[in-house]
């Protein structure tokens, strides 16, 4: 193939590409290698320019121009001139294969291939629009000109992050000496309390269900005292007067190398005692302990029994001065003896309520349960 050395222009490409083809008809093997590496050779230049329009995209400009190559020769392998022009066959091959260069190695992060293809064609809308409308599109504008979904787009412009990913190692801008990584991050206070948040998990466990459940519904569940009172079906001084003793509890057990004896941790702490006597007509009950939701049904039973076994007693007092606490189930309690002593034509008094315990029995209409 004389005459094929050191042909540069683009338009000498199609003719002789098709001198190559021509004498390649009836050569032999030795000469048709040395015609097709002339030709490769007399068609670098072009391979050359290609490769200039990506460079500034993070490869290096020799690492395009080797890829390029490879593309020039693949278009001249499979060359055909029964289909056409060399030279469009040539810049489809070597662009795709630098474009596919870009997808398998310019990455910083891998990317679905899909998301590659998508993050490219969002920016190429990007720059068409800014164009037309002489502004920043939004997504759902980009999103409308693709056919796409706006949370596509957005999943794109997050991909398109990963093409060139900052590094930690580099020279922060206006620091001299200091890294990205070095910029990043503060001491965090919190670390010191690691130890100290896991010890009072696990002290939290050693209390009883209750009170672990008041604890979480106050630190984790963000309620109040009256929230958590009405959670619970108690009375708000109930809540703060256990909530109280669970956190004295652990402050003490935080100070010391062995935690202290849990008081609350049997039961019997907040079950009531109830004592019954039986003199003439009198049927005499004392109350002691606190009663809450928890106990008053048990306290209720107990009274309806002394009623039934004060058979023709005519008068009932219930002391309830050892009583510290009275919520709203026992106030329920007080009317439901009431209503059960009216039945049995028994009178009943009440001695000993705690003065905000006796506002609230007046309130729910027990008045004349209370004993001057």
């Amino acid at each position: 193939m004389t005459g094929t050395r050191g042909i540069e222009p683009l338009e000498d490409l199609d003719r002789v590409a098709g001198d190559y083809a021509r004498a390649c008809t009836d050569a032999d093997d030795p000469t048709r290698e040395r015609l097709r590496s002339e030709f490769v050779g007399a068609a670098l230049p072009f391979a050359r320019r290609l490769s200039r329009r990506y460079r500034g995209r993070g490869e290096s400009p020799e690492d395009l121009e080797q890829v390029a190559r490879l593309g020039l020769v693949k278009s001249v392998n499979r060359f055909d001139p029964e289909r056409g022009s060399f030279t469009a066959y040539a810049i489809v091959t070597i662009t795709g294969e630098i474009k596919r260069h870009f997808r398998n190695h310019g990455w910083g992060v891998h990317v679905p291939r899909r998301m590659q293809n998508l993050s490219l064609e969002v920016g190429q809308t990007r720059a068409v629009l800014t164009n037309e409308l002489s502004r920043r599109p939004t997504d759902e504008e980009i999103a409308e000109r693709l056919g796409i979904e706006v949370a596509e787009v957005a999943e794109a412009h997050l991909s398109g992050a990963a093409y060139a990913p900052g590094s930690l190692n580099a020279e922060a801008d206006g620091y001299d000496g200091v890294e990205v990584g070095d910029l990043l991050g503060a001491p965090d206070p919190d670390l010191d309390l690691v130890d100290d948040r896991t010890s009072v998990e696990r002290l939290i466990c050693r209390l009883p269900e209750r009170e672990r459940r008041i604890l979480g519904l106050r630190f984790y569940g963000n309620l109040s005292q009256v929230e958590i009172a009405r959670e619970l079906g108690v009375s708000q001084m109930h809540v703060s007067r256990l909530m109280a003793r669970a956190l004295s509890w652990l402050r003490q057990a935080m100070l010391t190398d062995t935690p202290p004896a849990w008081a609350g941790i049997d039961e019997t702490d907040h079950r009531l005692t109830l004592a019954t006597t039986y003199r003439g007509d009198l049927i005499g009950c004392r109350v002691t302990g606190e009663i809450d939701r928890d106990n008053a049904g048990h306290l209720r039973d107990e009274l309806m029994g002394a009623l039934r076994d004060g058979g023709r007693m005519s008068r009932m007092v219930l002391d309830l001065a050892a009583v510290p606490l009275l919520d709203a189930a026992g106030i329920g309690v007080l009317v439901a003896l009431r209503e059960a002593a009216r039945v049995r034509d028994i009178e009943v008094r009440v001695a000993g309520l705690q003065p905000y315990a006796a506002q609230i029995a007046v309130a729910s209409g027990l008045k004349d349960l209370i004993e001057q």
